[in-house]
């Protein structure tokens, strides 16, 4: 395992956690993520020493843990920023006794989860597509 690399390719998702937090809609996350996740499956398929699926799900759990940490410390400015997330988490979590805290701890890692798989799949065939451009 390259941990090098994990940690490294992870603050991307440092940089998205307070760009979120402040400046990106969520509408438009997606978007921004997709790029993100190319340069990651590339430099992933490229620097690390095999196992090019779990080096992609080791980076988007990583990412996981800044995005949920910054958006938890800085959950206040997310939801003024985010009004319509606010409102999700009033409709679906606090009527049912969940704190947003709660919530956000509980929804990070899976989502983490979900990104990683994306992004394990894009490193493999990252790694598949580098093999038959070196020949």
């Amino acid at each position: 395992m390259n941990w090098k690399l994990i940690f490294g390719l992870s603050l991307f998702g440092l940089a998205m956690a307070f760009a979120t937090v402040y400046w990106i809609p969520s509408n438009i996350e997606p978007f921004i993520w997709l790029p993100i996740f190319l340069v990651c499956a590339y430099l992933i398929a490229k620097n690390a020493p095999g196992k090019y699926f779990l080096h992609g799900l080791l980076v988007s759990l990583v990412n996981c843990v800044w995005i949920t940490a910054v958006h938890i410390k800085l959950s206040s400015a997310y939801i003024a920023n985010h009004p319509e997330e606010g409102k999700m988490y009033a409709e679906m979590f606090a009527k049912n006794g969940l704190s947003m805290h709660r919530a956000m701890l509980v929804f990070g890692p899976v989502i983490g989860i979900i990104s990683g798989i994306v992004l394990g799949l894009f490193a493999l065939a990252a790694s598949k597509m580098l093999k038959i451009t070196r020949g």
